[in-house]
């Protein structure tokens, strides 16, 4: 397994004619997971693969034992729980892939797992979300220039669509429609949207700060009328034929954020979509209208939003003291 996650071997009795065919299926179950989700999956069983060399045991297939130790050793070096959940995944997804039993089924892994999240408990760590006011002193503080424009757009579309730093750099020219109250998006593919069933969302104008025209301005400026909307820009100014990264995306956000005296350490590329809901949710929005926008599939999945922008309001213990 070099790149790509597994390798799938075709049984030594299929007809040759059937190669073509089943290499496409291959490349078809990998393209169940999103690119990002490979890749995350690849580098795991890369590392469990290296650990499995160095002892001397198999990998894939891989027994129950030898997942349980790997799993230990990794907590043992001080790998998160978290990251230590995905590696199981990994292994998992290589299993099912080469068509062997998968380990992580064994209840001697699942207790590794168990007793590593009860051992190393670590509180998660919440990024700041860049409520609307905060988003109008991160836009005032952009220089002018191609670069300024953009990245009004990126801050300004990524709060009022409520979008996933992926959704954002995967959105495309022929997406976008404005209209004379806002911008209907199309979002292509998304976490919940796996399939790429697509949907529209709305995305209001704004009075002091408007996502539309925003978009616009940067359109205009660097000449795009088509394919990628969000670009790289180099050093000379030139704007870059491919598409931003969402890496990319996490950096503004702290970048702009230092500039308006904020604290960039707690800030993220997610701050901007949990900023739109903890403002929607301040300023006494429906949660089904945030669903609409956000695309939550849970209403208790936004509740927690709802929860931080009502902490205080009708508080217990207003007035007492």
């Amino acid at each position: 397994m070099s790149t790509s996650l597994a390798v799938v071997e075709p049984a030594q009795n299929l007809p040759a004619a059937l190669g073509p065919d089943l290499a496409s299926a291959v490349d078809l179950a990998k393209a169940e997971k999103a690119p990002s989700t490979r890749k995350a999956y690849g580098t795991d069983f890369r590392i469990f693969r290296a650990w499995c060399d160095s002892k001397g045991v198999s990998s894939l297939p891989a027994a129950a034992e030898t997942v349980a130790a790997f799993l230990a050793a990794q907590s043992g070096s001080g790998t998160k729980p978290s990251t230590i959940s995905r590696r199981v995944a990994a292994i998992r997804y290589a299993h099912k892939l080469a068509g062997v039993p998968t380990p992580t089924d064994a209840e001697a892994v699942k207790a590794t797992v168990r007793g590593i999240r009860r051992t190393h408990t670590v509180a998660k760590v919440r990024k700041s979300p860049a409520v609307s006011a905060k988003v109008l002193a991160m836009v005032a503080t952009a220089p002018g220039g191609l670069t300024g424009l953009r990245d009004t757009a990126i801050l300004l579309l990524g709060f009022g669509g409520a979008f996933r730093r992926s959704e954002l750099v995967a959105l495309d020219v022929a997406d976008v429609a404005e209209t004379e109250t806002g911008l209907l998006v199309t979002i292509r593919h998304s976490k919940t949207d796996q399939e790429g069933e697509g949907e529209t969302i709305a995305i209001s104008r704004g009075d002091r700060a408007c996502p539309a025209k925003a978009l616009r301005a940067w359109l205009e400026a660097a000449d795009i009328e088509t394919g990628p909307i969000f670009r790289p820009i180099n050093k000379s100014g030139v704007v870059a034929p491919s598409r931003l990264s969402d890496r990319s995306v996490a950096n503004i956000v702290k970048a702009y954020a230092e500039q308006a005296g904020l604290d960039p350490a707690v800030f993220s590329g997610h701050s901007l979509r949990a900023g739109f809901l903890t403002s929607a949710a301040g300023n006494g929005a429906s949660i089904f209208k945030m669903m609409d926008v956000s695309r939550h599939k849970s209403v208790d999945t936004l509740r927690g939003y709802v929860r931080d922008a009502e902490l205080f309001k009708d508080h217990a213990g207003a007035g007492l003291l």
